[in-house]
């Protein structure tokens, strides 16, 4: 283990353990990496709903940061939760250039149940700021539309079409994933700068798991630290999800 790629994750807790940190480093440890932390966020939640939340102070996030990257050789970060400009500012402050260290952003707008988790000044600089500097954006359906303007993609031409648009904010790819849809088939689209999309499928199961979104990044970012491409990091993410929804499914 001493030798594993240490993934620093960047987000906010979830006291039921279902979504959040907890759930991030379940993944990369699963995965065989080595995770640190910046907590962005403390908040109250059941498996229905966020009750509370607390953001940490944006001087505490900027050191919490600053001595990670200090005290370990990092070879992915993971970003989540950030809940406002200020943190994302502070954020911005420390974060070591893409070129050196994968960078993937999971642009946690809302809660599941519909609580949001980031202010509109967060939103902006997301926007401006962070999604430049990221080597992969991984975004669900929803999150997408707020993102974009747009209506949520109902079509695999229409995702597609959307994930290309999400380049513009200047990461180097972009996973629209497909999570919230209703075909049969789940359905994440691979961008970046060059070539087609790349259309990764997986059956649907009749099964619900929080963190979905948690989790796939998180084993994207250490497949990548691990010195994985994107595309079969992504890939291999992808599977690596499917797998244990299907240890929920009453029917394999």
């Amino acid at each position: 283990m001493s030798n594993a790629a240490h993934v620093l994750v960047i987000a906010g807790t979830d006291s039921s353990g279902g979504a959040g940190l907890v759930r991030d480093v379940e993944v990369i440890t699963e995965l065989g990496a080595r995770a640190s932390c910046v907590v962005t966020a403390v908040t109250a939640q059941t498996n229905s709903r966020v009750e509370a939340s607390c953001m940490v102070a944006p001087e505490l996030v900027r050191l919490q940061l600053r001595t990670a990257l200090r005290s370990n050789t990092v070879s992915a970060i993971k970003v989540g939760m950030l809940g406002t400009g200020e943190i994302v500012r502070a954020i911005l402050d420390e974060l070591p250039d893409r070129c050196h260290i994968p960078i993937v952003v999971d642009p946690v707008l809302r809660s599941t149940s519909g609580a949001a988790l980031l202010d509109p000044e967060g939103l902006q600089l997301l926007r401006d700021r962070l999604l430049p500097r990221c080597s992969l954006m991984t975004p669900n359906l929803i999150e997408a539309s707020a993102l974009l303007g747009e209506h949520v993609a109902r079509t695999d031409s229409e995702q597609a079409g959307q994930a290309r648009a999400l380049l513009r904010f200047g990461s180097d790819g972009v996973l629209l994933k497909g999570g919230h849809g209703t075909d049969a088939d789940s359905v994440d689209v691979l961008v970046d700068h060059a070539g087609p999309p790349t259309l990764l499928r997986a059956r649907r199961l009749d099964v619900t798991m929080r963190g979905t979104g948690c989790a796939l990044s998180s084993a994207i970012a250490a497949l990548m630290a691990s010195g994985e491409p994107m595309e079969s990091a992504c890939q291999r993410a992808k599977s690596y999800v499917h797998d244990k929804l299907l240890t929920l499914s009453p029917v394999s």
